[in-house]
C-alpha cells in the first residue's frame, strides 16, 4: 500500500495547488487519503482471506472473484464497481501528473489533453495486464521496486522543504534558470548523491527478486532491506541530503533575502 500510494504522494501538488487555502489542502488530504488507504487495505486483506475459506484458495484479483459469483445481479454490480474504480483511479492518480509533465516538455504543441492521450497510449504499450497477471511479481517486483526509487525522492523533497528551506520558497526563482535553485549547471549535486545513496541499499534485494543474482550473493540482512524499500530509501536519502545541504548551503548555496511578497509560505 505504501508503494501504491508513493506515486500520488509525490505528485499531490498537481491537485493541492488548486486549493483555496493551506488549511483546505491539509483537511482534504487528511480526510481523503489515510482513511481510504487504511479501509482499502483492510478490505483487500479481509476479502482475500475469506476467499481461502470459501473457495479453498486465495483470490486477490477482484475480477476473478466476481467470476465466482452465481448471482447475475451481484456480478453486474461488482463489474460496474470495478470499471468505475479503475477509471477513477487512472484519471486521478495516473493521468494528471504525466499529462502535466508532457505538456511542460513542449507547451506550445502539447496541452493537458494531448498529454493525457500520450499517457494513455504509453500506458497500453507497456502491457500493464502482464504486471498484474502474477500477484507476487506485481507486488514485490513492481510496487516494492518502484517504491525503492520514490522513497528517496520523497525524503529529499520533505527534508528540503521543511528543514532546509524552512517552508520558505522564492516563487520567482522557481522559474529562473539562474535563480536560487539553479545550483551548479542546473543540477543539485547533493540531491543526486542522496538519491543514489538511498537506492543502493535496496538494489541487492531487487536483483534477487528479479533473479539476476544468486541468493547467496549478498548477506541475508542486506537483501531483507528490500522488503522495507520505501522507508529505507526515504530516511537514508533524507538524512544524507540534510547533511550535504547543510555543508553546501554554508559554502555556496546561501539563501538570498527577498521581500516577503516574493516568498511562498506554507
Amino acid at each position: 500500500m505504501v508503494g501504491f500510494w508513493a506515486t500520488l504522494s509525490l505528485n499531490i501538488p498537481d491537485f493541492t495547488r488548486y486549493a483555496k487555502s493551506q488549511k483546505a489542502q491539509i483537511n482534504g488530504q487528511i480526510i481523503g487519503l489515510p482513511p481510504s488507504m487504511t479501509l482499502f487495505a483492510f478490505i483487500g486483506v479481509a476479502v482475500t482471506s475469506a476467499t481461502a475459506i470459501v473457495y479453498g484458495n486465495t483470490i486477490w484479483d477482484p475480477v476473478q472473484l466476481a467470476g465466482k459469483f452465481e448471482n447475475k445481479i451481484m456480478v453486474s454490480f461488482a463489474m460496474i464497481a470495478v470499471a468505475i474504480s479503475t477509471l477513477a483511479t487512472n484519471i486521478a492518480a495516473n493521468i494528471v501528473s504525466p499529462a502535466n509533465d508532457f505538456s511542460n516538455i513542449w507547451p506550445r504543441k502539447i496541452n493537458f489533453r494531448i498529454g493525457g492521450y500520450i499517457t494513455g497510449i504509453i500506458g497500453v504499450l507497456i502491457f500493464p495486464w502482464k504486471l498484474v497477471s502474477d500477484p507476487g511479481g506485481y507486488i514485490f517486483t513492481w510496487l516494492v521496486g518502484y517504491s525503492s526509487l520514490l522513497g528517496p525522492v520523497g525524503g529529499i523533497m520533505i527534508v528540503d522543504y521543511y528543514f532546509v528551506r524552512r517552508q520558505q520558497l522564492i516563487v520567482d526563482d522557481l522559474y529562473k534558470s539562474h535563480g536560487n535553485y539553479s545550483y551548479k549547471n542546473g543540477f543539485n549535486s547533493a540531491a543526486i548523491i542522496s538519491l543514489i545513496a538511498g537506492i543502493l541499499p535496496n538494489l541487492p534485494g531487487f536483483l534477487l527478486q528479479i533473479k539476476l543474482v544468486s541468493p547467496t550473493a549478498f548477506p541475508a540482512w542486506i537483501s531483507q532491506l528490500y522488503n522495507y524499500a520505501w522507508f529505507v530509501g526515504f530516511f537514508i536519502s533524507g538524512f544524507i541530503y540534510w547533511s550535504l545541504m547543510y555543508k553546501f548551503r554554508v559554502q555556496s548555496y546561501e539563501f538570498r533575502v527577498v521581500p516577503e511578497t516574493h516568498t511562498l509560505n506554507s
